[in-house]
């Protein structure tokens, strides 16, 4: 059993360490690239305020990114006996150093070590769910635009009710994602700061220089007051998880529409034949699996934040080891959703819609609110023109007019597709990833 980073003598029983660790080294593997990006700002600073050597620096530095580079390519592991990732980083260290590698711990702790590779982590999956996000939206806005003219049945109550259009229907959830990407952004802004120097909740008596960390990591700002920076930890997973949520909630609302839209009942689409399965007993049978996985995963992503939330409930201030179990429901959640959103984005670009529902006469009822319309319009009181629709409906006398005309913003006849890509580009603008990008390629140029 190795040596704990704070152990002094007494060694605990393998027992105790089996349940103290959990799964940690597992769930350590998804910020190793991230402890050492932190460890690298952290030294940089510390040489600048003579805890470091300029020849200690470059030597540390040399390694780090070494290991680096290792965790890239996959090849990372945390060594059996190894409490956790920040332990293996400084293990390697002084294996190749001696002592040089136990400097790098100086003027901070395992509390704030977690804090920046969590909020470093965070910031490389909410720029990869942006653009996964940006992706589907533009297949959705592609649909939309497509099928504009195509009509559909709206639906209130799973009732016929009144003409939609799949250019209406595509469009939906593609200004859903909208809304959705202006969460992931607030979520971002939240994550884009600085808890490195914050140690273990109360700062260090070490001069450290927190802004140099911070413009070296391309954060934005610090998490300024060193306690409310601990405190932070639980808080910003959670508000990240409430935005997952939000796309989630589009994906699986999506997902059920694709699957009953999907069904010979309805037939208004069709799904690629290659994202759907079979039956072990009938042979005609075409599931519509990916978004029932889809619509699952998405679902149980919803509950992300609630999870979060109660493991945190009601802590006081200060560390507590019961935000470790957040990393476990936490982290994993990231690849489900991007799996989802490349899913959903491949099944929409391939989707075709069937141009000839009202072929059937079923849904002639949809048209009724258009001919109260017509006639309101013509000077026959609203109230009239809707009780004489209703008895011609009820009669059987009611003869549908499928010529429609919507031209209010929004509507049938005019989608504002234009407006709501607009958006999307604005929104997408203001994350500024790219302040980040550059911080990190100077960080670990060789």
């Amino acid at each position: 059993m190795a040596d704990k980073l704070w152990t002094k003598n007494v060694q605990m029983t393998a027992e105790i360490e089996k349940f103290t660790v959990g799964r940690d080294r597992e769930m350590d593997l998804y910020l190793a690239p991230y402890d050492v990006l932190g460890s690298m700002a952290h030294i940089t600073m510390l040489e600048t305020i003579n805890l470091l050597t300029k020849e200690e620096l470059q030597l540390l530095l040399q390694e780090l990114k070494a290991i680096y580079a290792q965790c890239r390519r996959g090849e990372f592991v945390i060594e059996e006996g190894v409490e956790d990732v920040h332990s293996q980083v400084e293990l390697m260290l002084t294996r190749k150093l001696g002592d040089i590698g136990k400097k790098i711990h100086s003027g901070r702790s395992r509390n704030d070590q977690v804090l920046v590779d969590l909020k470093l982590f965070i910031r490389d999956q909410i720029k990869d769910l942006a653009a996964l996000v940006k992706n589907l939206f533009d297949e959705l806005i592609q649909q939309s635009n497509r099928y504009k003219d195509v009509l559909m049945p709206g639906y209130t109550h799973l009732q016929v009710a009144m003409p939609s259009s799949f250019g209406l229907w595509f469009g939906a959830y593609a200004e859903s994602l909208v809304d959705d990407m202006q969460y992931l952004l607030a979520a971002w802004k939240i994550t884009n700061r600085n808890p490195l120097g914050s140690a273990a909740g109360y700062g260090s008596s070490f001069p450290l220089n927190r802004q140099l960390t911070t413009d070296l990591l391309g954060f934005d700002s610090m998490d300024y007051n060193v306690v409310y920076a601990q405190m932070g930890r639980g808080k910003t997973e959670r508000n990240v998880a409430f935005s997952m949520a939000s796309i989630a909630g589009t994906l699986a609302k999506l997902a059920f529409d694709a699957c009953m839209f999907n069904s010979q009942n309805f037939s208004f689409v069709k799904l690629p034949p290659d994202c759907t399965t079979g039956s072990s007993i009938m042979p005609h049978k075409k599931n519509p699996d990916v978004f029932e996985l889809t619509r699952a995963k998405c679902n149980k992503i919803q509950s992300l934040p609630v999870t979060v939330t109660m493991i945190m409930n009601n802590l006081p201030v200060g560390y507590f080891r019961d935000l470790q179990i957040i990393k476990e429901v936490f982290l994993p959640a990231f690849d489900d959703l991007k799996d989802c959103l490349q899913m959903a984005a491949y099944i929409i670009n391939k989707m075709t819609v069937n141009e000839h529902i009202l072929d059937n006469p079923i849904y002639d009822p949809m048209f009724s609110v258009e001919e109260v319309n017509r006639l309101a319009a013509n000077g026959m009181p609203f109230r009239d023109a809707y009780k004489k629709v209703g008895l011609d409906i009820e009669a059987g006398n009611f003869t549908p007019n499928k010529n429609i005309h919507h031209t209010h913003e929004g509507s049938i006849g005019n989608l504002c597709n234009d407006k709501i890509q607009a958006l999307m580009d604005q929104t997408l603008t203001a994350f500024h990833f790219d302040k980040m990008e550059q911080a990190i390629n100077k960080l670990t140029l060789p």
